[in-house]
C-alpha cells in the first residue's frame, strides 16, 4: 500500500527503478491502463504462426515479440529478426531473444532498416516511435503484411498537459491514424483493417508517475525529479486528497498488405 507512504518515499522509490525494455510489472497495484479489446501480443503469435520470415521492428526489452513467439510454438516462423535503437534494450532484448533464435539487431529508430528488400512476408512493430512506411513497403515480399499497434493522438496528455500546461493543436493531432492510413497508401500499401481505442488509465501514486516518465521519456522530456518537484509534490497531495490520477492512452490497430504481384 502507498496510500500513507511520504511523498519523498515515493518519488525515490520511482526514480530508483532500472526503466530498460517494456516490462511494466512493476507498476502492479501503483498504476493500471485498460488494455485494447484486439489482444495485441496474443494476435501477433496468431500471424507468426503463417509467416516464413518475419520482423519486429522496435522491439523494445523484447518482452512482447517473446510472448508472442510463445503463443506461435511449435509453429514459429523459421526466421525471425528484431531491431531496436536504445542500446540498454539492445542488450536486454539479445538475452531474452537469443534463445528463441531470434536476431537482435541494434539499429536507430529513424535510419533505414537494415535488411535486403522483400526479406520478410510479416512485418510486426508495437510502439514505434513513427512507422517509416517506405522501409516497410521495401522490406516486405509482394503479398506480406505489416501488422501492429501505434500509439494514436494525444495519448495520456491529461497528464502531459499536468506538466507542461495546455499544448497546441498539432502537438494534439499528431499520430492520426486517418494520416497514418494515407501515408501507408502513398507508400503503396493497402490498409485492410484500422482500429482506434482510447483507455482509461489510473495512477494511484507520484512514485508511479515519476517511472512512468522516466521510461516513456517522450512524454515530458527531460523530466527530472529536481526540475518538476513543485508540481510533483502538488501531485502527491491532489492523489491523498482526490485517489487517483486518471488519464487515457490511445492505441490503434494496423493490418496492412503489400499487393502481391
Amino acid at each position: 500500500m502507498t496510500a500513507n507512504r511520504s511523498f519523498e518515499d515515493l518519488v525515490a522509490e520511482g526514480a530508483a527503478e532500472p526503466t530498460e525494455g517494456w516490462d511494466f510489472s512493476w507498476f502492479e497495484g501503483r498504476a493500471t491502463e485498460a488494455r485494447p479489446s484486439w489482444g495485441y501480443a496474443r494476435s501477433a503469435g496468431e500471424r507468426l504462426v503463417q509467416a516464413q520470415a518475419a520482423l519486429d521492428i522496435q522491439t523494445g526489452g523484447g518482452e512482447v515479440l517473446d510472448f508472442a513467439l510463445s503463443g506461435a510454438e511449435p509453429a514459429r516462423p523459421p526466421a525471425v529478426a528484431a531491431t531496436e535503437g536504445w542500446p540498454p534494450n539492445v542488450a536486454k532484448a539479445t538475452s531474452l531473444l537469443r534463445p528463441r533464435g531470434v536476431v537482435v539487431v541494434a539499429a536507430p529508430d529513424d535510419a533505414p532498416l537494415p535488411f535486403a528488400d522483400e526479406a520478410f512476408d510479416l512485418v510486426l512493430s508495437r510502439h514505434p516511435v513513427r512507422p517509416y512506411w517506405d522501409e516497410i513497403a521495401r522490406v516486405l515480399r509482394p503479398g506480406g503484411t505489416y501488422f501492429a499497434q501505434h500509439v494514436g493522438p494525444a495519448s495520456v496528455f491529461e497528464l502531459v498537459e499536468y506538466f507542461l500546461g495546455p499544448q497546441p493543436d498539432e502537438v494534439r493531432a499528431g499520430r492520426d491514424p486517418g494520416r497514418e492510413r494515407a501515408d501507408a497508401e502513398a507508400a503503396g500499401l493497402e490498409v485492410a483493417d484500422l482500429r482506434a481505442e482510447r483507455l482509461r488509465m489510473e495512477f494511484h501514486d507520484v512514485g508511479a508517475v515519476v517511472h512512468f516518465l522516466r521510461k516513456v521519456v517522450w512524454m515530458v522530456p527531460g523530466f527530472t525529479v529536481e526540475s518538476y518537484e513543485p508540481q510533483l509534490r502538488a501531485l502527491h497531495e491532489r492523489i491523498r486528497r482526490e485517489g487517483s490520477f486518471v488519464a487515457h492512452s490511445s492505441r490503434h490497430l494496423f493490418d496492412a498488405r503489400k499487393p502481391a504481384r
